[in-house]
């Protein structure tokens, strides 16, 4: 393998979170062949300068990547619009991104899943995007299994799959109604999407990530996922804007590297039920578990 991809990193205040974050990625295997981009957001008043500054200060210091980029924002963009420009940004660089976010903990092997996995279904167009996060399910899952859609707790996508993001809500919400994919859009009922879509149309929210799902959805695209999860999410700890307090996602990350390839490229019945069975068992569907729903938006529609 030569053509690795270049990592995107996007970073704010948490200075802990993110030190875990750059050296769980750092142990990786292929960390000093990969190009790190480093997006830092401004603070979005006095406050937070301080901690801002201190996160700053560190990945200005990052080492153990094959080159380093910090990219220093001068105004306070927010997550969603970070990460929507920081992804176009790179992708108008490189054929390929993995994209991280400051609280995700990587497994050794998170890295070599992700250039594998993006190498193997490199042209098929199937294929849209790359997950390195499974939830905590109680069915058994397969060594690897897609879904329609995308997600967004440690991901990675080529330019071709990127274009296919439309960061119009309303456009996404009718198309959905017009093709009656709802259900299966919100995993039979377990999971609030749709809700979550309206409320981004209604500015309840600005999660990209909501509407990086629809728009792979409604495209009938395709994301790999692992059996075993390669991220631990270390951000469902209060400290982050668009979540509280759970251990509801808690994972152990896996020990051993994903076996890529060998298996149907199309939505996996075994995966669609263990996620709906998560959803349920957790009432991620249920309207009346507002904390859990939030939960669940930073899970894939992180704002």
């Amino acid at each position: 393998m030569t053509n690795y991809a270049p990592i995107s990193l996007f970073v704010y205040n948490r200075l802990d979170h993110t030190r875990r974050t750059v050296e769980s990625l750092r142990a990786n295997v292929f960390a000093s062949q990969s190009d790190l981009y480093v997006f830092a957001d401004a603070a979005k008043d006095e406050r937070e300068v301080a901690n801002v500054e201190a996160v700053r200060e560190f990945v200005r210091g990052i080492t153990g990547f094959k080159s380093l980029t910090v990219i220093e924002k001068d105004r306070n963009h927010g997550l969603a619009k970070s990460i929507i420009g920081g992804v176009t940004e790179v992708l108008r660089r490189h054929e390929r991104v993995i994209v991280m976010e400051d609280d995700l903990v990587t497994s050794p092997f998170f890295l070599r899943y992700m250039n594998e996995a993006l190498d193997y279904y490199d042209g098929d167009e199937r294929v849209a995007s790359i997950h390195g996060y499974v939830y905590p399910t109680n069915l058994p899952l397969p060594e690897t299994f897609f879904l329609r859609g995308a997600d967004c707790w440690g991901w990675a996508t080529w330019r071709r799959g990127w274009s296919l993001f439309n960061p119009n809500g309303s456009e996404l919400l009718s198309e959905l109604y017009e093709t009656n994919s709802t259900r299966e859009f919100d995993f039979d009922g377990a999971f609030q999407y749709t809700g979550m879509l309206k409320d981004q149309i209604a500015g309840a929210n600005n999660s990209w990530a909501i509407r990086w799902y629809a728009s792979a959805f409604l495209r009938n695209k395709l994301t790999l996922y692992p059996g075993r999860s390669l991220v631990v999410n270390i951000g469902t700890d209060a400290s982050g804007t668009h979540c509280g307090s759970t251990d509801t996602f808690d994972v152990e990350s896996s020990a051993s590297p994903i076996r890529i390839g060998g298996i149907p490229v199309e939505d996996s019945a075994q995966g669609r039920a263990a996620f709906t069975e998560f959803g349920k068992r957790n009432g991620l569907g249920s309207a009346m578990k507002h904390r859990l729903r939030r939960l669940a938006r930073k899970l894939r529609l992180k704002a």
